[in-house]
């Protein structure tokens, strides 16, 4: 009689507490979205060393060689801007030049120089939106390497001829390779335009030697630093989360409803108790089963206030010798009968590990799996397990 009490007791004190509970599930996120950086996130620094080649609107008949050192000379940048979003950013760059006036030398060039490809002072301030390729098509994650194209305009200023200064633009494309969460490392292409008389020099007679503008190709090799808070939240995907919170509403409604209903069944049997020996009172114990619930296609327990009837079977199993079968379900209108009946087994194997946990002797246990049914309504009060004594 005294068993039978405490039983019952036990299983009013479940009903009481399992509103409260609360589990922990990972929050599902948009891979396209993102949550909006505040204004000191995502910022950078850069600096590095540029080769640069230059080809100007007065030659004629000339190697074209990127790489002739009667071309090309060496220049450092400086740089420094902001991730808007992970797709594009800004940045603002300052280049200090060594670069070369290319002079043609062809007899039919009249653009030819009496000085023949001198050195002069440049500088170059270019603002250029960038275009992040990989954040773009395969969506927002931390990676070692994104590789980003840009374009730039800005100004440049000749040290050595001060009347010539030009509006510049241009076009990149920056590979950025991600070393740890603060530095990085870049290598960057480039080409830059300007007007025909950059360089200080411009064609003035007769045919233009290489069409009317002064070029620049560059390679550029340099490292950086990220400043502020590094990356990007991915913005939570509303709807699963109201799918999933509803989901688990079911299970604790389903869980309560079972357990009001086994309230009542024992509180008719306490009232209409009549003294039955101790061999007619095991059997009635043994007769009671428990249910554990579980959130759509998790196998994980969806409420440990479940576990309290699972307990008294399990303390009275031990004590009478008895084995304990554990049936697992899930719903049929959810995945398919082979994903469904192994579904079914993972959750009955998850609550006879809880069993183990309790004290009982794994041999002493059953698991059953009889996959996807709708035995309740509504459809979610079938995802369940259920705990009977044998």
């Amino acid at each position: 009689m005294k068993k039978m009490m405490l039983l019952l007791a036990l299983a009013g004190m479940s009903t009481g507490v399992i509103a409260q509970e609360t589990t922990t599930a990972e929050i599902p996120t948009h891979k396209h979205k993102v949550i909006t950086n505040g204004v000191g996130d995502n910022w950078f620094i850069d600096f590095g060393g540029d080769f640069i080649t230059n080809y100007s609107s007065q030659e004629q008949g000339l190697s074209l060689n990127p790489f002739s050192m009667d071309r090309g000379n060496f220049a450092f940048n400086l740089s420094a801007g902001k991730w808007l979003t992970p797709t594009f950013g800004m940045r603002l760059k300052a280049q200090a030049a060594w670069a070369r006036v290319v002079n043609g030398l062809e007899d039919n060039c009249e653009c030819a120089s009496s000085l023949q490809n001198p050195l002069y002072n440049q500088l170059n301030l270019n603002i250029q939106p960038m275009l992040n390729l990989h954040n773009l098509f395969a969506g927002y994650k931390p990676r070692v390497w994104n590789t980003i194209l840009y374009g730039s305009a800005g100004w440049m200023y000749n040290f050595d001829a001060p009347g010539h200064s030009s509006v510049m633009i241009g076009a990149g494309w920056l590979n950025q390779f991600n070393v740890t969460k603060r530095f990085h490392i870049n290598v960057d292409i480039y080409t830059n335009m300007g007007e025909a008389d950059m360089d200080g020099y411009n064609h003035q007679h007769g045919t233009p030697c290489f069409g009317t503008r002064d070029w620049h190709l560059g390679w550029s090799v340099g490292c950086g630093f990220n400043l502020g808070k590094v990356g990007w939240d991915n913005a939570p995907d509303v709807d699963a989360i109201m799918a999933m919170n509803k989901a688990q509403l079911d299970a604790l409604n389903a869980s309560l409803a079972e357990q009001q209903n086994e309230n009542e069944r024992l509180q008719t049997m306490v009232k209409n108790h009549k003294c039955p020996e101790a061999t007619k009172m095991v059997t009635e114990i043994v007769a009671t089963k428990a249910s554990v619930f579980f959130n759509i296609n998790k196998s994980k327990i969806a409420s440990k206030k479940d576990l309290i009837n699972v307990q008294e079977l399990a303390e009275c199993a031990k004590a009478n010798g008895k084995t304990i079968v554990v049936t697992g379900y899930a719903d049929s209108k959810t995945g398919s009968a082979d994903y469904n009946q192994k579904l079914s087994e993972r959750r009955a194997q998850a609550v006879a590990d809880e069993l183990v946990k309790m004290g009982v002797s794994r041999d002493k246990i059953e698991v059953v799996g009889k996959g996807g049914v709708k035995d309740l309504t509504p459809i979610s009060y079938n995802r369940r397990a259920v705990v009977t004594l044998k």
